[in-house]
């Protein structure tokens, strides 16, 4: 059940229309971890920090079953540093600064003891960070999960083109979607994208929910209606530790298991916007995982009769 996490590690700024958060711990391979660890352990991640990353984060992500072995701690450099501002509309924001610090020029190492690991996944990177991982690695993992964005399509679209080759699912968002595939429809969409390399695309589409594609199947699970969303930095990649973390634990790739684990995701992902950055996720009992999850089972389970 070995699953390798690549990402980043950071700080994060973020404004709310329900608060402000100062320099908050926050990262993809962050998020993805404390999501992921409540299912499969270890996870093996890699990332790198400056030296002002508190010791403290590493020992609670260590405590987690975390291993840090492939994370690089450049103590005379800052880490990457992300502020942000969201209005009402929780769905968009407004980046307001980034420091990408020791992420400029971070050279992932893949550890000799992460070696045979059975899936991997790839947090929002530089594709050519995404694809170095893939590459150091002797034995092919089982599934390769990646997460990209908008960015990297506009400023790095030919290294994206080559790792989409080499990845088993990629998880992005409908506007992402659409920019990448250049089709509005989504489904034209994910036809277009299975066609650059991923068998298997979920397309993240927040409180609507998200759509699984693969081949000629479809499946959409729903988001659930929460009463309150404080800050959803960090649930794109939390619904990637859930996905993940699922299918590691199963060891299952097929659809039918796939579905489960966007049902997973999306439970994870309903907690994280409860509170800023990774607070939630630190607080959540097993217990609290599988009632969340049972809520969204009855949210798409009905019987009908057609007479």
């Amino acid at each position: 059940m070995s699953l390798i996490v690549v990402g980043s590690m950071a700080f994060d700024s973020i404004e709310t229309p329900f608060g402000k958060s100062d320099r908050i711990v926050g990262g993809a391979a962050t998020y993805i971890a404390w999501s992921a660890s409540n299912f499969v352990k270890p996870v093996k991640q890699i990332s790198v920090v400056g030296g002002d990353f508190p010791d403290s984060e590493l020992q609670l992500l260590a405590d987690r079953g975390v291993e840090l072995e492939g994370v690089q701690i450049k103590k005379d450099q800052k880490s990457f540093f992300w502020a942000g501002r969201y209005d009402m509309d929780m769905n968009s924001r407004e980046t307001l600064e980034t420091q990408f610090n020791v992420l400029g020029d971070f050279q992932p190492v893949v550890p000799e003891s992460y070696a045979g690991s059975e899936f991997l996944m790839l947090g929002n990177l530089a594709p050519g960070v995404q694809h170095s991982v893939i590459k150091q690695l002797k034995k092919r993992p089982k599934l390769i999960v990646m997460d990209t964005m908008n960015f990297w399509m506009e400023i790095a679209m030919p290294e994206l083109e080559e790792v989409l080759k080499d990845v088993d699912v990629l998880l992005v968002n409908d506007s992402e979607a659409r920019q990448l595939s250049a089709q509005y429809s989504l489904v034209k969409a994910a036809r277009k994208i299975m066609e650059m390399g991923p068998k298997y695309l979920v397309i993240k589409k927040g409180e609507h929910g998200a759509l699984l594609f693969h081949g000629d199947q479809v499946f959409y699970a729903p988001a659930l209606p929460l009463e309150d969303v404080f800050d959803p930095t960090g649930a794109g990649d939390t619904f990637a530790g859930g996905f993940i973390g699922h299918i590691a634990r199963t060891r299952d790739i097929s659809f039918e298991n796939m579905k489960t684990a966007i049902i997973v995701g999306s439970a994870m992902a309903s907690f994280c916007v409860e509170k800023f950055g990774t607070t939630r996720l630190r607080e959540i009992s097993k217990e609290e995982i599988e009632g969340r999850i049972r809520q969204f089972v009855e949210l798409v389970n009905f019987d009908i009769e057609l007479v």
